[in-house]
């Protein structure tokens, strides 16, 4: 059922003039009534006595009658809103995640490879728009989710990701942000975006990481790069002890940034150093406001007309107060 609304409220003030007219008639009511001067009632004592009684409801009636037609100039209707959507082509994003053994040092809480996972899952719930893939690289690079509009796998594939030792070790940047471009490059979307994310320097792969942005740039694929970790040093992992455990210690956190802004720069994205989860968190919020999608809503009313049963029921009651004026009551006016 739609909500109840009225188009003309303003004319609820003439309630105000109910009170008015009915003192009004109430003052006029001997002057509305034939008099007749006579030496005794008693013959009249239970003459009409029911028409005597009624005879006041008929200002009742009229009363009512113009409660109903002022409710009526108001406008009452009930209102059914109806939204339609329509969403032009969108934006199609890849993330492009470093995996490699150094994404487990623990500069960020509870470390680098972690901390971009959860903020990695907020920002893909922040796009229900877009269409979103993910691309995991080390040494070398594959694609873990191809661009789809389905949220819940990129989320369940961001929530798989670790160290994946399958991959050498290593930071092969140009492999990770050349697998993304692959993923986009036949993209129809109005905007195409890479979030090239890496806590180190390239030093693997056989594809150079300017290359690949000179490809991204091609295909009209704009970057925009994340370096991830602290400013000096850092608890980093450095090798497995003989049962398989990661071994930590302080080591210096080196990050290409000038190959970083060189990339951004180049395809027309913005560069940003995430030193804290905090910070991370803020990078991702600064491209989530930068990347909007234009959304087209359509808002349809239908209106539902209620006055006219108040018309009617105001007709009414002042038909019968006519009629029973002119014929019963005739005689008593």
């Amino acid at each position: 059922m739609g909500k109840l609304s009225f188009l003309n409220p303003e004319f609820f003030w003439l309630f105000l003039l109910i009170p008015v007219i009915g003192g009004w008639m109430y003052w006029k009511r001997h002057q509305q009534t034939a008099n007749l001067k006579i030496s005794s009632t008693q013959g009249f004592k239970n003459s009409n006595s029911l028409l005597v009684k009624f005879q006041p409801m008929l200002n009742v009636m009229r009363l009512l009658a113009l409660s109903s037609l002022i409710i009526a100039m108001a406008r009452p209707r009930t209102v059914d809103i109806s939204n339609q959507t329509k969403t032009t082509r969108g934006i199609d994003i890849v993330l492009a995640m470093d995996v490699s053994g150094s994404m487990l040092a623990k500069d960020l809480r509870p470390n680098r490879m972690e901390a971009i996972k959860e903020v990695a899952a907020d920002f893909v719930e922040e796009r229900p728009n877009d269409r979103i893939g993910l691309v995991v690289y080390a040494s070398e690079a594959y694609t873990k989710t191809p661009v789809t509009s389905d949220k819940a796998v990129v989320l369940d594939a961001i929530g798989g990701i670790k160290y994946d030792q399958v991959l050498q070790d290593g930071t092969g940047i140009g492999m990770g942000l050349a697998t993304a471009v692959n993923r986009l490059k036949e993209s129809k979307a109005k905007s195409k975006v890479i979030i090239l994310l890496t806590d180190g320097v390239n030093n693997a792969g056989f594809i150079e990481p300017e290359t690949a942005a000179d490809i991204a740039k091609q295909y009209g694929i704009k970057v925009y790069t994340i370096g991830v970790g602290t400013n000096g040093m850092a608890e980093s992992p450095y090798a497995l002890s003989p049962n398989g455990q990661i071994l930590f210690q302080m080591m210096k956190v080196e990050i290409d940034e000038q190959l970083m802004k060189s990339i951004a720069r180049k395809t027309g994205g913005k560069y940003f150093r995430a030193t804290s989860n905090s910070k991370l968190a803020e990078i991702y919020e600064s491209i989530n406001a930068l990347e909007t999608t234009e959304i087209k809503e359509l808002r349809f009313y239908d209106y539902d007309e209620k006055y006219r049963p108040f018309v009617w029921f105001a007709l009414g009651l002042i038909l019968v107060e006519l009629g029973l004026r002119n014929t019963v009551y005739r005689s008593f006016i």
